[in-house]
């Protein structure tokens, strides 16, 4: 028994963790059919419906309990993590619920409305200017605290158990099983770890499902250069991009490219646009790496279209519109940062069978 970790406290904080699973429906699958290709149906997993409204809540909670079963948090420890904000808001709830003091390393950039979703959460922000920076510092903060560094791009791949125990894949296959076309031709979704793209997979593969995984990368990201020349590791002029959440500037340890058939590089005004398009199709708003995801959802289904195909896409829906008012939804910002987002949100409206007048 280490001193760090009473075995009394790890089994209750990892009880109150399961315990918080327990009382959490899962997720939904919203299908959309699509009236303009006949034979092909669209499915939103929809992961801003988790307590902390993404995607990211997934992680976090594997993160935490693979790092309680490995003993490198106790009931004194501060947590560090590197974060765009996202994976932040979620480690900081899971933080609180252990009584545990959290500091969320996130570049200057970040949309405010994360920064106020990781403080109503009880967790500190440590701004950066550079967002390369963001590693060392995390790492600086654990030694000075005496704390731990979560390091969700190095542990993302593993802390999550990618053969089932309730993962996302394993969910999403579960779901379709009613569905006339129950195995998915395609799931689509984003890197931002890699870890995602890995569980789902490494799954894929492990059940023998015919399904292909194609991960959407913006433009400016490392990711999709590495799938095609894996001599590409670093962006020497940092990730440009302003699709938060996805997208490295480096190849995280967490990448695992060869799980993955096909990679779609996605410009920003594309995500916004089909991000935009997809707000006014359901009624509400989601962020913009799920624009990402269907533009290169979008391109699937053309290509699949083309070639006489019928079946079915599943991407993930990974956060909710609030949290970029600001920036997303902000036409004044966009023309600011050269976005040129309209004509993107037309295709997509027209691919989504959705008027595309008033495109919120």
């Amino acid at each position: 028994m280490s001193d760090l970790c009473p075995r009394g406290w790890l089994d209750e904080a990892v009880r109150r963790i399961e315990a918080d699973y327990n009382r959490s429906a899962d997720t939904h699958l919203i299908r959309l059919d699509l009236p303009r290709f006949p034979g092909i149906t669209l499915y939103l997993k929809d992961e801003s419906s988790h307590p902390t409204g993404s995607l990211k809540h997934r992680l976090a909670r594997s993160l935490f309990l693979y790092a309680l079963c490995n003993e490198w948090i106790g009931p004194d420890s501060c947590v560090i993590e590197a974060s765009s904000g996202s994976t932040a808001v979620s480690e900081a709830y899971f933080a609180r619920m252990l009584g545990l003091r959290f500091i969320a390393v996130v570049p200057a950039t970040t949309a405010a409305p994360k920064l106020d979703a990781i403080r109503f959460q009880g967790g500190e922000i440590h701004m950066v200017d550079d967002p390369r920076s963001v590693y060392d510092v995390a790492h600086r903060l654990a030694d000075e605290t005496g704390g731990h560094y979560l390091d969700q791009f190095t542990f993302a791949e593993r802390a999550t158990d990618w053969r089932g125990n309730n993962n996302i894949a394993e969910s999403i296959f579960a779901q379709m099983m009613q569905e006339e076309h129950s195995v998915p031709d395609w799931i689509v979704c984003g890197a931002g770890t890699g870890g995602t793209s890995a569980t789902i997979g490494r799954y894929l593969r492990y059940q023998r499902y015919a399904t292909r995984l194609c991960v959407a990368d913006p433009e400016h990201s490392v990711f999709h250069r590495h799938f095609h020349d894996r001599s590409a590791t670093v962006l020497p002029e940092g990730c440009a991009s302003k699709i938060e959440g996805i997208g490295r500037p480096r190849v995280e340890p967490s990448f695992v490219p060869g799980v993955i058939d096909r990679m779609i590089a996605v410009e920003d005004g594309a995500s916004i646009g089909a991000m935009r398009a997809l707000s006014d199709r359901l009624g509400r708003r989601v962020g913009g790496s799920t624009g990402t995801n269907l533009w290169a959802c979008a391109t699937l289904i053309a290509e699949m279209a083309a070639a006489g195909e019928t079946g079915s896409i599943v991407t993930l829906l990974c956060d909710g519109g609030d949290r970029y008012g600001c920036t997303y939804y902000d036409d004044a910002w966009l023309e600011g940062c050269g976005i040129d987002w309209q004509a993107s949100a037309q295709h997509i409206a027209r691919m989504l069978g959705h008027s595309d007048k008033g495109i919120l």
